[in-house]
């Protein structure tokens, strides 16, 4: 298969599952034990390609808190995005700095989506009937924090799975836990990103990268993410998150069974 047919597969890959509480780290890693492995660069910058499509699908939102960040109510949403990331970042940069490095066996990822599916199936039960706040509170943020920087730690429990799960087991409406979460994955990705090109350069110099596959992956992740997005927000309107929970427990069980 040629390798630019490869980046563009691995590209739709992130893109269909960035934004879905599947995991995208899980599903790459999974696919790459057929195709071409790629570097963790890579995988970070078509990460971080994917969280264009967050500013294009709540542009309206992102434009708000930009424009009228004084007003205490912006503000307030401001402040909190920026406790979870400094709790997200904080936590990546000693992992990274005590030399974590993402393990990629199929029996961590597949235990990962298998478990987070029956969490789906338990706090959606649990919601039935519930009526769910529009409010983020202080603790909220902080543990949501805490929940990407376990989908860092556990590949296959999935950045927007984990923190979505927070949200929902908090009292927090699903649109409002979307909205959270995505608009906060956009500083940790380009964070994360920005990290992980630093160290390569570093390293390797600029020489060291194929420029080419990380803009096309990145390009294509963005386009298919916002389309991926779009529907996801569509698909809550009417449904709760049951129908991916089923969906981890039969992929993550399938993995277990034969690819570990």
């Amino acid at each position: 298969m040629p390798e630019w047919l490869e980046i563009i597969l691995l590209g739709i890959v992130e893109g269909l599952t960035e934004f879905l509480p599947i995991s995208s780290t899980g599903h790459l890693l999974i696919a790459q034990r057929w195709l071409t492995p790629q570097s963790e660069a890579f995988n970070v910058a078509i990460q971080s390609g994917a969280m264009l499509a967050v500013l294009a699908a709540f542009r309206e939102h992102v434009v708000a808190l930009v424009r009228h960040w004084k007003q205490k109510e912006q503000r307030d949403y401001l402040l909190k995005l920026g406790l979870a990331f400094v709790i997200t970042g904080v936590g990546g940069v000693a992992l990274k700095a005590g030399g974590f490095e993402l393990p990629d066996e199929p029996s961590v990822i597949g235990i990962a989506l298998f478990v987070g599916g029956i969490l789906f199936l338990l706090v959606e039960r649990w919601l039935r009937n519930r009526e769910l706040s529009d409010d983020i509170s202080w603790k909220l943020a902080a543990l949501i924090g805490l929940g990407q920087l376990l989908a860092a730690v556990f590949p296959g429990l999935s950045r927007s799975g984990s923190t979505i799960l927070m949200a929902l087991a908090m009292g927090l409406n699903r649109r409002r836990a979307i909205e959270f979460t995505f608009i906060l994955g956009v500083p940790t990705m380009f964070a994360a990103g920005a990290l992980e090109l630093a160290l390569e350069v570093k390293d390797h110099g600029f020489a060291g990268f194929d420029w080419f596959n990380l803009f096309l992956g990145a390009f294509v992740s963005a386009v298919v993410a916002f389309i991926s997005v779009k529907w996801l927000l569509h698909f809550i309107h009417t449904r709760t998150f049951e129908a991916f929970g089923w969906y981890r427990i039969i992929v993550g069980g399938t993995v277990i069974i034969f690819l570990s």
